[in-house]
């Protein structure tokens, strides 16, 4: 664990330096080419810096703030295009807008009690599933995979709301939800793109998908670029989680989790497509229930499909939870004793 924090230091520390580095660029390189050339030596070094961890945990975080959510970001900015622009107008909430999941608020809102109340309830049921964990023995490989993805969206959810905290303390002003009630979902395009991970498809938007829209539409109406668009999407998408899986298992990637992202970006644009014939929508439409449960019972078939199963083959999803207990516990220890 020490060696651990260390590394967490060092990498936080080198981190911060990257990033003020960046952030005094623009009076001094102009948007474009050359400001993407003077960044990419620290688009380089966030590549490497989850490499530094054993931990799961660290490693995952690590490459989702830095190497998924700080790059791409930066990468927008060396062309004046993404979150990052209009520049925050200091170094901390530069800082703080480049490696978190994290989006200023337009209209500001004071939390109310029934979202406290849900946090809470999450936090109970994240802690019972830890401890159902020690009978993990006697559990049915389909019940503890519902345990890994109903975990796995608990601990992003109570991770992300920690951070969201912390900036919010910082720098006083209100923040965008990271998710949206995924489980509440409706649709493929209303999961993706409007309640899981809120702060992904707002930098693949500018990054991928209008880029490619804006070129099929050379080629086609439209209507119909934007499916390329969409496909390109998950495509980066899938090819971004399996440099995160590298991560964490250190193992040569086996393109499952790409075409877990491939297969539901044709589903999302087959979704699409069916929703343009009006007449097919009103003739099939379903209650929001069923819909619901379609849709959230699809993510949860091809993930357990395609997803999971390098994460269970490397014994990272054990890890995973067995360093969660060990976490809490350290936590426990150090408030409690």
């Amino acid at each position: 664990m020490d060696e651990e924090l260390k590394s967490l230091i060092k990498v936080w520390v080198s981190a911060i330096i990257s990033i003020s580095y960046c952030y005094y660029l623009p009076p001094i390189i102009k948007s474009g080419v050359p400001r993407f050339l003077s960044v990419s030596p620290v688009l380089a070094l966030f590549l490497v810096l989850p490499l530094f961890f054993s931990s799961v945990h660290l490693s995952l975080i690590t490459a989702f703030f830095l190497t998924w959510l700080a790059n791409f970001k930066l990468i927008l900015f060396s062309f004046d295009k993404g979150p990052l622009i209009p520049i925050p107008s200091n170094l901390p909430r530069f800082f703080c807008f480049a490696c978190f999941p994290i989006k200023a608020q337009q209209n500001p809102k004071s939390q109310n009690h029934l979202s406290k109340l849900v946090f809470a309830i999450k936090v109970a049921i994240f802690g019972l599933l830890l401890h159902l964990y020690s009978y993990r023995q006697h559990l049915s490989p389909t019940v503890l995979l519902c345990f890994y993805f109903v975990h796995l969206y608990l601990e992003i959810e109570i991770i992300l709301t920690f951070v969201k905290v912390l900036v919010f303390i910082s720098l006083g002003c209100g923040l965008e939800p990271q998710s949206n009630k995924p489980y509440l979902a409706t649709s493929l395009q209303d999961f993706w793109g409007r309640r899981w991970n809120l702060m992904v498809p707002a930098i693949l938007r500018p990054a991928v998908y209008a880029p490619m829209r804006r070129v099929s539409e050379r080629r086609m109406s439209s209507g119909w670029a934007l499916f390329p668009g969409i496909l390109a999407a998950f495509i980066v998408s899938g090819l971004v989680h399996e440099l995160l899986f590298f991560y964490l298992t250190r193992e040569t990637p086996t393109g499952e989790v790409t075409l877990f992202f491939l297969l539901h970006g044709v589903c999302t644009a087959a979704e699409l497509a069916v929703k343009k014939k009006t007449t097919v929508m009103e003739r099939w439409r379903l209650s929001p229930a069923v819909s619901r449960l379609l849709t959230v019972g699809f993510v949860f078939v091809t993930g357990g499909w395609l997803f999971t199963p390098q994460l269970k083959r490397s014994g990272v999803m054990e890890r995973f939870t067995i360093e969660a207990v060990l976490i809490v516990e350290f936590v426990k220890e150090k408030l409690f004793t």
